[in-house]
């Protein structure tokens, strides 16, 4: 996300690691002065939550019943449950095939000609390309019903040309993002995917920032001029659309693809991407919020026709989440959501579910450690 939460690290420290609580010679009066006695808190409204993994207890607490906006903590709770509702792999398409017909539609999947996560496993990277393009059948795409939005409820709306504000989808592509690549001494920016070329444009005044902008309301791309000897790239989210996608899925598949706004028929089969844990570990260790918010709408075409993330997490809020000690107020999956509110304790109780349904070897896959990856990669090592 664009920003840090202090919580999000004090409860993996606290969870994961428990540093301070098993270091002989911690006192609960240090503990007072780190976290109540602390300048940098004294500034906020501050709750916090330190749970030892080896006795089985909470060691300190300070406001852990409040109420606190938990910005990616928000995560946990998609990544559990996708543990809840997901299998081994991400179930990336259904489709049904009549005659010489294949009719398909999307699930959600967040992996499909994503960027960042084509080269994860060189296994799996490409199944659902080839299946739609080596199939014979001709590809009818067919759109999917879903009670999203393309933001979530109490998302910044001037956030839209920012790639961690990425709209959702039913059926994602290239992240739903446009990478623009700036080279040195390069004015023009590289553009991935390159059906987008014709939509860039430079700034009639050179001197605008950002160097790239998108109009808000349609897929114009604006880019400024900057030094010769800079190089960097950029995501910029593109405006959603069925027909959109379905160009998308022509260029890049070499091949018609049509499109029906409804099947009237049933999906039965299912084609799967990336193992989950890939997913998971992209989601946590970067926080990214685009993954987090299509893995809810993922895990809601495991059980019903529309995807809709209320549903999912009515369900595991209803289902399997009853027994936190505090009722969790969740509305997105990413967090980016200001509507999201939760209590330090009732994170730690989540973080105890979600190590029930992991094994040491996967949470230190899936989750960042201080010092060692992720996004607290550089903060945080442990001195000991």
């Amino acid at each position: 996300m664009k920003y840090s939460c202090r919580l999000f690290i004090h409860l993996y420290l606290g969870y994961l690691l428990a540093s301070c609580a098993t270091r002989p010679g911690v006192r609960s009066e240090e503990l007072q002065d780190l976290v109540v006695d602390s300048p940098v808190f004294q500034r906020s409204f501050t709750g916090f939550a330190l749970y030892d993994t080896d006795i089985d207890e909470m060691v300190y607490e300070y406001q852990s019943d409040k109420y606190f906006t938990p910005a990616s903590n928000t995560k946990v709770f998609t990544l559990y449950a996708g543990l809840k509702l997901l299998g081994d792999s991400i179930p990336a398409l259904n489709y049904q095939i009549k005659n010489d017909t294949l009719v398909f539609t999307g699930t959600g999947d967040p992996t499909f000609l994503h960027p960042d996560l084509s080269s994860i496993d060189t296994t799996y990277e490409n199944r659902v390309y080839n299946f739609l393009q080596e199939n014979s059948s001709t590809l009818i795409y067919s759109e999917r019903p879903t009670t999203d939005d393309y933001f979530g409820p109490g998302w910044a709306w001037g956030d839209y040309n920012y790639y961690y504000s990425s709209e959702k989808s039913t059926f994602p592509i290239y992240a739903n993002v446009v990478r623009f690549q700036f080279q040195e001494n390069q004015k023009k920016p590289l553009t991935y995917p390159a059906y987008f070329n014709s939509f860039v444009q430079g700034f009639p005044d050179s001197t605008q920032r950002p160097y790239l902008l998108r109009d808000q309301h349609q897929n114009s791309f604006s880019y400024g001029m900057k030094p010769d000897s800079l190089a960097f790239t950029r995501d910029v989210p593109f405006i959603q659309s069925a027909p959109l996608l379905v160009d998308l899925l022509q260029d890049t598949l070499k091949r018609r693809v049509s499109h029906q706004p409804a099947y009237s028929g049933t999906l039965t089969k299912t084609v799967y991407s990336l193992p989950v844990d890939s997913v998971y570990q992209r989601m946590m260790q970067r926080s990214d919020n685009f993954i987090a918010e299509q893995l809810l709408l993922v895990c809601s075409s495991t059980f019903q026709d529309t995807l809709s993330s209320d549903t999912v997490i009515s369900l595991v809020t209803k289902e399997y989440l009853a027994d936190l000690p505090d009722k969790p107020v969740w509305v997105d999956g990413s967090g980016l959501s200001r509507y999201n509110l939760q209590t330090p304790r009732a994170l730690v109780a989540l973080l105890r579910k979600v190590d029930e349904e992991l094994s040491d070897e996967r949470i230190k896959a899936v989750f960042p450690a201080g010092g060692v990856s992720g996004t607290i990669k550089k903060s945080y090592a442990n001195p000991y």
